[in-house]
């Protein structure tokens, strides 16, 4: 991807995550190390490490942000090639922001909610990147099925992932991390890589071979 299109993708990231806005670089960093050290110690989000659910969610946010923030040291080897915007990070990033649209969620539930207890959702919205990411990260490495063995819990959430774009594919994934194509067996289609295709075909980004 040219370093125009990797900006235009930061800012409709920004636009659809709104106050759970994740930078591509951090957490690509977070996603190298949780491949070098699944389950381990140094894993940054792991099921294995933590006693439940919101534990790990709890680990993730603090390792995210020591990793953005430089309080966490990491090894070149896990930075390189990835797309990077400071600027546009930490201004995504910054309390006024977060703020801002922690302000505009409260102004729709307040025109769109028809009941009192809509607003139970709002949390929910506000951390929407949170919740989206410890479905993956705890659901597919506690419960689902293996096609291949390897040295770590993970596991394909969904035989037909509809609704994580391939993400719940996360065995396979463990076993062939460079392959954009999460699906194996006849009966996966991994629709992030469909999306791919699209953008590879609209040049919009160039997909080569693992």
């Amino acid at each position: 991807m040219s370093k125009g299109w990797e900006r235009v993708f930061f800012v409709g990231c920004f636009i659809t995550q709104g106050s759970s806005y994740i930078s591509a670089y951090t957490y690509g960093i977070m996603h190298r190390l949780h491949h070098a050290h699944t389950d381990k110690e140094n894993d940054p989000h792991s099921p294995s490490n933590t006693p439940n659910l919101f534990g790990m969610m709890w680990e993730t946010r603090n390792n995210y942000r020591d990793i953005h923030t430089g309080k966490l040291q990491v090894e070149d080897k896990y930075k390189k090639g990835l797309p990077q915007w400071p600027v546009f990070d930490n201004f995504a990033h910054s309390w006024i922001t977060k703020a801002v649209w922690t302000l505009l969620y409260i102004v729709i539930y307040a025109l769109l909610a028809t009941e009192w207890w809509h607003f139970l959702f709002l949390p929910v919205t506000f951390a929407m990147g949170a919740f989206q990411g410890a479905v993956v990260n705890w659901w597919a490495h506690k419960f689902g099925y293996r096609n291949f063995k390897v040295d770590n819990t993970s596991r394909n959430i969904l035989p037909l992932d509809i609704f994580f774009w391939g993400e719940a594919y996360h065995n396979n994934h463990h076993r062939n991390p460079a392959t954009p194509n999460n699906a194996h067996r006849w009966f996966e289609w991994d629709m992030g890589y469909a999306a791919m295709r699209l953008l590879h075909n609209l040049r919009v980004i160039r997909l080569v071979r693992a």
